[in-house]
């Protein structure tokens, strides 16, 4: 987004996905129009991509203050059994015995061929895992688990009578402590119940924007005023899609379907930090022959950040060239950083051009234009301490 304006068509262009099918709502629906929000057709779902302020007010709420987003289009579930973190070890490359009550962790879903079908958060209870999994994905995801799970023992329940909001910033725990001092208390990537105003709740300290930040789970008849409670705070205000995805895209985390898909191993995305040292070792997933392999022997291909000189973004699809003229990968995400400066862009290159400094151009409008490979994440993430 080069001005507030032209920032806003163009992210809201990105996001749209159209589609024949109905679209569903999610509980704050009736909110984000009251709000004047823009809505736009996003996974199945009618989504706000940005209210009046516009995507640019509303990343910079985020970066300063606290801002609100809706994710109640994300899936929910629980699974249960009396060895659900074993059955769910067979799908994805986490630790998940090792995880503790209460405490979340980031993994994927692998296929046979090494290749990530969806990442998704898992934070393990007393007696049961709670899975939070992408929207555009939810029906595969839970279908699979089904399928592979259920002869093991392990019953699924989605919790589509629920809403979920993402209050995040660095005023969130402020916000939080005036609230529900005990979910203020939370350290990072842990969840606990609470009651907020009599509500109960189910709240982790987590997000997907770089900052400090609380994922709150409730009753789906709840939401709404719940959410009208969060936006009284004076350091709140409500954002949108488009927001999300310029903070997101500044913190370094991928977007499914753009940065990493079924032909996308986490070795190649940078995401080995996820898979713990015994999976490293044991295998026992999906895919874990290739995921091995790539551990010890290195990569095709690999994500890096990337700084185009100028103001001109390059966007999902650009083509990377070396300084000869030669393709190198494309770009997975790309768009305008507010909180870093100027343009920003996440792609696939030749490990040989990955190192931070390497000299690249972006073919953008039949232009080779420059810039070069760089650190991620492009701002700094200001996650919970502890």
């Amino acid at each position: 987004m080069r001005r507030r304006s032209g920032a806003t068509a163009s992210r809201g262009r990105a996001l749209s996905q159209p589609t024949s099918e109905p679209l569903k709502t999610t509980p704050l629906h009736a909110l984000h129009k009251a709000l004047g929000a823009r809505m736009v057709p996003f996974a199945g779902y009618d989504m706000p991509v940005q209210y009046p302020s516009g995507i640019l007010k509303e990343h910079e709420q985020c970066r300063t203050s606290a801002a609100l987003f809706d994710v109640s289009h994300m899936g929910q579930a629980v699974l249960r059994g009396a060895k659900a973190e074993e059955a769910l070890e067979s799908l994805v490359p986490a630790d998940i015995k090792a995880l503790g009550v209460d405490r979340m962790r980031y993994t994927q879903f692998t296929n046979e061929a090494g290749g990530i079908l969806d990442d998704l958060m898992v934070t393990r209870r007393a007696d049961r895992i709670l899975l939070v999994v992408n929207a555009a994905r939810k029906e595969h995801d839970f279908a699979h688990l089904s399928k592979h799970l259920g002869p093991r023992g392990c019953t699924l329940r989605i919790l589509d009578d629920r809403a979920l909001l993402a209050l995040q910033g660095p005023a969130a725990a402020n916000v939080m402590a005036r609230i529900s001092p005990a979910a203020a208390m939370l350290d990072f990537m842990s969840g606990a119940n609470v009651r907020i105003d009599g509500v109960p709740v189910f709240v982790s300290r987590s997000g997907y924007t770089g900052e400090d930040g609380f994922e709150i789970s409730l009753a789906a008849a709840e939401a709404e005023a719940f959410a009208r409670r969060l936006l009284e705070q004076p350091e709140v205000a409500p954002a949108g899609l488009g927001a999300r995805d310029s903070l997101r895209l500044e913190a370094g985390l991928c977007l499914y379907g753009h940065d990493i898909d079924e032909t996308t191993s986490p070795v190649e995305a940078g995401l080995a930090w996820s898979i713990a040292p015994r999976r490293r070792e044991q295998g026992g997933f999906p895919g874990a022959a290739r995921i091995q392999r790539e551990l010890k022997e290195g990569v095709a291909r690999r994500r890096v950040g990337m700084k185009p000189e100028g103001r001109v973004p390059a966007r999902e699809g650009t083509e990377i060239t070396d300084e000869a003229g030669k393709p190198i990968g494309k770009v997975t995400s790309g768009g305008f950083g507010a909180s870093a400066g100027g343009p920003i862009a996440m792609g696939y290159v030749a490990p040989a051009a990955a190192k931070p400094g390497t000299r690249v151009n972006f073919t953008i409008r039949g232009e080779a234009r420059p810039g070069a490979v760089v650190k991620m994440p492009f701002v700094p993430h200001r996650y919970a301490k502890g």
